[in-house]
């Protein structure tokens, strides 16, 4: 069987790297962007799925877009029986999602219809989830609507972040996806349409989403720093420059009397520093201040004391 996989991120790599263990595909492209630039420098720099095909020797297609007549034509010589996508990030216009016989398959990190969109992984973790999968599905012209041929349920401990979830469930996806291509193409396998009733969505996020709001809760900003991890970062602005709150803990039954929200005290060990919350008290383990090394709170606190009894809250700023 003919098989072309789409993907970018490394989390994805493991798919294409299960297909090619699969004695009975024959995978004739991995598709992906162009290369980019990344860096200081800018320089070009292939994604991770273009360098996992390279290194398992499947031909690799860099095409801006699917659109063009000449991409079309270039998808139709590959012959595909199968099109495996996870991650692509482009949409497969409908000439596209035709060609294969076996359709086109889509890997989603979440349990479809929830959490649909650009950011599954993290908008499980800030909803709470205590339960979240992945799903494979059935490509339409929608946002993550076709219908869902498998799922598997992955449980949360509440100490995930969004870029260690989002690895876990497209291996558990690489699993899913050799079990359920033998029956799928032996139509064995229906396709169940998704309750739209039971839709969300979660959007792509931004640079912006990552500044802390002292006013919500010591909770819901823990939460926020591990669904932000590792972009865009929970973070903060203090004399004018941005610290990253790389590791944190919260107490979010802790008081600190009348002090507001973002009032930064000294932490329970007094060598350290914390934030007062909306509701309970934030502790900066390790944080970083841009253009330095990251260091542990008590590091931070001998190199900067003015930074005691500062209010974080006050420099807030809003896109």
């Amino acid at each position: 069987m003919r098989v072309i996989f789409m993907g970018t991120p490394e989390p994805v790599a493991p798919i294409l790297e299960r297909l090619c263990q699969m004695p009975e595909i024959d995978v004739v492209a991995a598709v992906t962007p162009p290369d980019r630039g990344q860096g200081r420098g800018r320089r070009a720099a292939p994604s991770p799925v273009k360098a996992a095909a390279q290194s398992l020797g499947v031909p690799v297609w860099q095409p801006d877009g699917l659109r063009s007549p000449e991409s079309l034509a270039h998808l139709a010589a590959l012959r595909p029986d199968l099109i495996v996508v996870a991650a692509y990030r482009l949409f497969l216009p409908p000439p596209a999602l035709a060609l294969p016989r076996y359709g086109c398959l889509n890997l989603h990190p979440s349990l479809l219809p929830r959490h649909r969109g650009a950011s599954p992984t993290a908008a499980a973790i800030l909803a709470g989830d205590a339960v979240t999968g992945v799903s494979l599905m059935l490509l339409d012209q929608g946002m993550d609507t076709g219908p869902v041929i498998a799922q598997r349920k992955y449980p949360l401990t509440g100490q995930e972040t969004a870029g260690e979830l989002t690895a876990a469930l497209f291996a558990l996806g690489a699993d899913l996806l050799a079990e359920t291509l033998p029956p799928w193409t032996r139509g064995e396998l229906p396709a169940q349409p998704q309750d739209e009733a039971q839709a969300t969505l979660s959007r792509q996020l931004e640079r912006h989403d990552g500044q802390a709001d002292w006013t919500e809760s010591a909770l819901t900003l823990e939460r926020r720093h591990r669904a932000y991890a590792p972009w865009p970062g929970l973070h903060t602005p203090w004399q004018g420059q941005t610290l990253k709150l790389l590791e944190l803990s919260a107490m979010p039954d802790a008081s600190a009397g009348t002090a507001a929200p973002g009032k930064v005290i000294a932490s329970d060990s007094g060598k350290g520093l914390s934030v007062v919350t909306g509701q309970g008290i934030l502790t900066l383990d390790r944080l970083q201040l841009e253009g330095r090394r990251p260091v542990t709170g008590a590091e931070f606190v001998r190199g900067y004391p003015e930074i005691l009894g500062a209010n974080l809250g006050d420099q807030q700023t809003k896109p």
